[in-house]
Parts: structure tokens; sequence; C-alpha cells
């Protein structure tokens, strides 16, 4: 049963996505090589609970941390430790918070120092493939043409998109209808009405698209052991037309990053 929002819901959606972006810039600054994973998991547990909010993923079917944190060809979920991060890491932070009554839910790659130029392409192929996808987040449209837009754009660069893992609505619950896959067909799946707030995610792979679920219950690598990359937002669809609820300006501004992607889908509730 999919949970269409009102616009007084919306402004709240939007508030917990927020936090959950100005986590993720705050860790932008902090991840760096010798920095730890369990480092950043205590720095957002303690930024989430200064600002009034529960890690939403903390305990969520006995998780174990905040963040998800995956390395290099861990694909999702990977489990915060003690081991220091490496340079030519990339890393993808998944991060959710619980606030207001709603969740926020999304993620980025970062790269830690220099990366080559191969992994580079990949995380800027995978964040395209999310906004490609968002684009078609129009009242009227399907989840299909959203998976489709993903798989198109990344398969057309030989990368394999994961079949296993994917994207999902998001409201008062962090999972809920409808599940958006990173591949499909166009004109195939749920309606999308005004309302709607999906957490589209592709998690992409260099190599295969074939995975491997580890014993400890959450870990996700590629079965190649390729390195993955994992960009994820918050969307909902407003009058209409796509509207972001979370963003990576936080990031982008601790990082001295220009981006202008996230201008057509920004909107003021107020």
């Amino acid at each position: 049963m999919i949970q269409l929002k009102n616009i007084d819901e919306l402004r709240l959606m939007k508030q917990s996505a927020r936090l959950v972006s100005q986590t993720l810039g705050m860790l932008a600054k902090e991840i760096k090589p010798g920095i730890t994973t369990l480092h950043l998991d205590k720095l957002a547990y303690d930024f989430i609970k200064d600002h009034g909010a529960e890690p939403a993923f903390l305990g969520y079917g006995g998780f174990p941390a905040s963040l998800c944190i995956s390395p290099n060809e861990q694909v999702v979920h990977g489990i915060p430790n003690a081991t220091p991060i490496e340079e030519g890491t990339i890393l993808s932070v998944d991060c959710g918070v619980f606030w207001n009554g709603f969740v926020g839910d999304h993620a980025y790659t970062f790269e830690v120092g220099e990366v080559s130029a191969e992994v580079k392409k990949l995380l800027k192929v995978t964040k395209e493939s999310l906004y490609k996808g968002i684009e078609q987040c129009v009242r009227g449209k399907r989840v299909g043409d959203i998976s489709h837009a993903i798989q198109k754009h990344c398969e057309k660069e030989g990368y394999g998109v994961v079949r296993e893992l994917v994207g999902h609505g998001v409201g008062r619950q962090m999972h809920e209808d409808p599940q958006v896959p990173n591949y499909g067909k166009p004109g195939s799946g749920k309606v999308l009405k005004d309302g709607i707030c999906l957490a589209i995610e592709p998690m992409i792979n260099l190599g295969t698209e074939k995975v491997k679920f580890h014993n400890d219950g959450w870990t996700v690598t590629t079965l190649d052991n390729q390195p993955s990359a994992h960009f994820e937002h918050d969307v909902c669809v407003y009058n209409g037309k796509p509207v972001l609820l979370s963003t990576y300006q936080y990031i982008y501004d601790a990082l001295g990053i220009k981006s202008d992607e996230e201008k057509a889908f920004q909107v003021d509730f107020n």
C-alpha cells in the first residue's frame, strides 16, 4: 500500500532528509586516509542525537551502527570497524535518521584521497544515473520509467546494475511501498502520483552485476571484488514534478565542489 504524503508531511520529511544531508556534509570534512569508519559512525551518532533525532539504522533489524559504510567492493550495508581507511579508497556512506515522525535516508560515495580515473568515472556515471531516475519522477509515469533510465545510463558504459538490492518508498517507515529497482522496463510498475516519496538509490558495479551476501547478515560485496558505487536521494512528486527532499549541497560546500545538478528539482514547500 503506497502512502501518499500531504504538504505538511512533505515539509516534515524534508526536515528529516535535510538532517541526513547535514550529517553527510559534516562527515565529508572528516573522511581522509587513516580515519576509521568506527570513528565516523560515532561522529554521526553524536551529530544526529545533538539535533534531537534518532539514528534510523541503529538497531534496525539488529544492525549494530548508525551508518552503513561500505568501502571499495562492498556494495551496501558495510558495518563500521576500527580498520584505518587507506588512500585511494572509495567509501559509500549511507545514513538514516528518524525525526518529526519521519525517516530521512540517503547516501553518497566519497573519494578518499586520490582514486583512479576508472573509479572516478564509475562514481560520475552512477551519480548521473541517480538524476536520470529522478527526472522520471513525474505524475502519471511509472516506477519502471525510473528503473529503466538508471539501467540504460549505466549499462551503456558497461557497468553492472545490481539486481538483488533496490530503492524503496520512504516515510514514517524506512522501507515503504513501492520497491524501486535500478533496472526494468519503461511503462511498468506502480503509477507515480502526487505525494509519493521514494528513496532512489543506484548501486552500480565496475564489473559484474552479481553480488555476494556475507555471513554477518549485512555486508554485500561484488562477486568479482571490483569497486561498487552507491548514491541515494529522497524524492517526492509534488505538483506533478520531481522534488528533492535531500541535498548534496552540504557535502559540496565541505569539499569545495561547484554543481547545479539539483537546481531543477528544488521547491520551497513554505
